[in-house]
């Protein structure tokens, strides 16, 4: 049986102001009329049904997703106080599952992603999860289109037997975030995908592959196991788990087991991806007006091209002369930057801090 885990416990700094400490971009409508958490567990179905979707968040986040997410069950919240993204929350969900189901399979995907070609998507796991039958992990990989620094790649290795339309290859090595010039050679070279944060794999064998690469985590989950018969969504075992965690190092299933795994394929696919991770992402995923503006809100202006305004419904942003830029106007903050530095709005948390407005983070 296929489940889902979304990881819905990030922030989305980059997508300040609009996004928020206490308002994060997952529980946000960017691009459509469905928050990004929405979309997220809508294309889903009908592969994976909201009874067997779980979501792996933080306390302070849960109530978000139940009010956002009405059709799954509160006991499929699982809560993890170190917050998600993390191998902490993957292993903690695979213990979940298989305590559920033993012979479990988990796609394990990020809440605040963007797929455009949703048939592709659920086909691409459906193959994953054929070739997760056979205990490797699988994780979809997306054909670059530029030499993109903000993004982990993964390098194609030996060739395995295709299923479903889609090809599979054992995982070569897996590369974080490179430089310019190695991002493009890895263009050039043809073999290095994106890592899109996708994976598929059986609830088994990533414990196993935790035990083998991550003992202390493994521990600290052998002894949440060990103390709890029931379901790890009880209020005795939150509270285990919160005296247990802060002992748990934060770091990526990439970093943590993926990178060391001999198990590990890759299957290419052309999903319509974006992290929505930038305001100049957001620009080149809204359309455009006929002076390459991309807006939400209302605008007023004879000659501003290639900018973003994004604001409420009922107030009306008036610019003369602006040419790529960006323009976010929320109830506390304004916001204006060159689309070219839309990636450094997260270094603005530490002036907020700094100046005493933390409390706009």
């Amino acid at each position: 049986m296929l489940y889902a885990v979304i990881l819905a416990g990030g922030v989305g700094t980059r997508l300040w102001p609009y996004s928020l400490e206490q308002r994060p971009k997952q529980f946000l409508n960017i691009i459509g009329r469905l928050s990004l958490l929405q979309a997220t567990q809508a294309r889903l179905a009908p592969l994976v049904s909201p009874a067997h979707t779980f979501v792996a968040t933080q306390h302070e986040m849960a109530r978000a997703v139940a009010d956002q997410l009405p059709m799954i069950p509160s006991s499929n919240v699982l809560i993890d106080p170190t917050g998600c993204g993390a191998a902490s929350a993957v292993g903690l969900a695979a213990l979940h599952l298989r305590r559920l189901d033993p012979d479990a399979s988990m796609v394990v995907l990020t809440a605040d992603h963007l797929i455009a070609n949703g048939d592709t998507f659920r086909s691409a796991l459906a193959a994953a999860e054929r070739v997760a039958a056979e205990n490797w992990l699988v994780t979809i990989g997306l054909r670059p289109s530029a030499p993109e620094t903000g993004y982990g790649y993964i390098a194609q290795g030996e060739a395995l037997p295709a299923t479903g339309g889609f090809d599979v290859f054992r995982v070569a090595r897996f590369v974080e975030k490179p430089d310019r010039a190695a991002a493009e050679a890895f263009l050039a070279d043809g073999r290095y995908v994106w890592n899109s944060g996708l994976s598929v794999w059986k609830a088994q064998v990533i414990l196993d592959e935790i035990t083998a690469y991550m003992p202390t985590l493994a521990s600290e989950l052998t002894e949440i196991e060990r103390l709890h018969d029931r379901s790890l969504g009880t209020p005795v075992a939150g509270d285990t788990i919160h005296r247990i965690w802060p002992r748990v190092v934060d770091t990526t299933i990439e970093t943590g087991v993926l990178a060391h795994s001999d198990r590990i394929a890759v299957i290419p696919a052309e999903l319509g991806w974006s992290d929505v991770g930038s305001w100049g992402a957001v620009y080149d995923l809204l359309p455009h007006d006929a002076h390459g503006n991309a807006v939400v809100g209302q605008h007023l202006s004879p000659d501003s091209t290639g900018s973003l305004i994004f604001s409420r419904p009922e107030k009306l942003i008036a610019t003369l002369g602006l040419a790529d830029m960006v323009v976010v106007d929320t109830d506390d903050v304004l916001l204006i930057c060159p689309r070219s530095r839309a990636q450094e709005v997260k270094q603005l948390m530490t002036e907020l801090e700094a100046q005493g407005h933390g409390d706009l983070r």
